[in-house]
């Protein structure tokens, strides 16, 4: 008979280096993707020279980025909103008055809510879609068979795709904000025994332009991280079936890491530096 030995530390150590493999090879795999992203964002701003021929495209892929996702939008916001005012109302609860309840829920959602959750929820849908779409696309040979015909992938594909989520964001934001500011006053109303007036004081008393004008450059930024990793994963694609699945999945990980990466370095930069000066 065989005499087997077990040794933990060694089964350890491989167990470990394991782990820094695994964790290398993720670090690698990323450097790789915003290495491609940003050779893809480069090619696209050139391809904007020709901006006047894409035009229908941009316009085709605005709707789907907008119009198809207000949906889930607007069902996302009302409970963003409701569930802001209730949690607001317990955290200032014998601490301050009622009426900074509504200061409270509009700079939550202006300012960080609206733009970031936004993003998430619709990044989740369109990145995905933009990987799946553009990966089958490269392993059915689509894309090589434009570089064949001289059609420049980038200007007809990547550029309107870019283009349409930097605008579609911030109206989307926008419909999020009305909605879930809204949702917060129905439910201030009807369950927290806040009238109306108190609540509309409350969000005029410290109402500052520059709140909604940094959601908005939140969620313009947002668009384009959402696009250009969908986009990047889909001309990356490759393995047949399996590696669309795989790109529409690390398309979504990696717009959802970069948008919360991108929120703090935001939010940084305007509250700090920009508008705390």
């Amino acid at each position: 008979m065989r005499n087997y030995s077990f040794t933990p530390g060694l089964t350890v150590a491989r167990a470990g280096a394991g782990l820094f493999v695994t964790i290398g090879r993720a670090a690698i795999e990323l450097v790789n993707e915003l290495g491609f992203a940003s050779i893809l964002l480069w090619r696209s701003v050139l391809s904007l020279r020709k901006f006047g021929r894409s035009v229908p495209l941009v316009i085709e892929q605005a709707r789907r980025v907008g119009v198809e996702s207000l949906p889930l939008v607007i069902i996302s916001s009302i409970f963003i909103g409701a569930v802001t005012a209730v949690q607001a109302a317990y955290q200032l609860k014998d601490f301050v008055p009622k009426i900074y309840l509504g200061t409270a829920i509009y700079k939550s959602v202006v300012i960080e809510l609206g733009p970031v959750l936004t993003a998430l929820v619709v990044g989740g849908r369109v990145s995905a879609s933009f990987a799946a779409e553009l990966g089958t696309m490269r392993i059915t040979e689509q894309i090589d068979a434009m570089d064949a015909m001289a059609i420049d992938p980038v200007r007809y594909l990547t550029m309107p795709r870019i283009v349409a989520a930097l605008v579609m964001l911030p109206v989307l934001t926008v419909f999020a904000d009305v909605l879930a500011v809204g949702g917060g006053f129905f439910i201030s109303g009807a369950s927290l025994d806040i009238s109306p007036r108190v609540f509309i004081e409350g969000m005029k008393l410290h109402f500052v332009a520059r709140d909604v004008v940094s959601g908005l450059i939140k969620a313009f930024v947002f668009g384009g991280i959402i696009s250009l990793m969908g986009c990047a994963a889909g001309l990356r694609t490759s393995g047949g079936a399996v590696g669309v699945g795989t790109a529409a999945t690390r398309a979504v990980v990696t717009s959802c890491v970069l948008i919360l990466v991108s929120d703090y370095v935001l939010a940084v930069l305007l509250f700090q530096i920009i508008f705390g000066t």
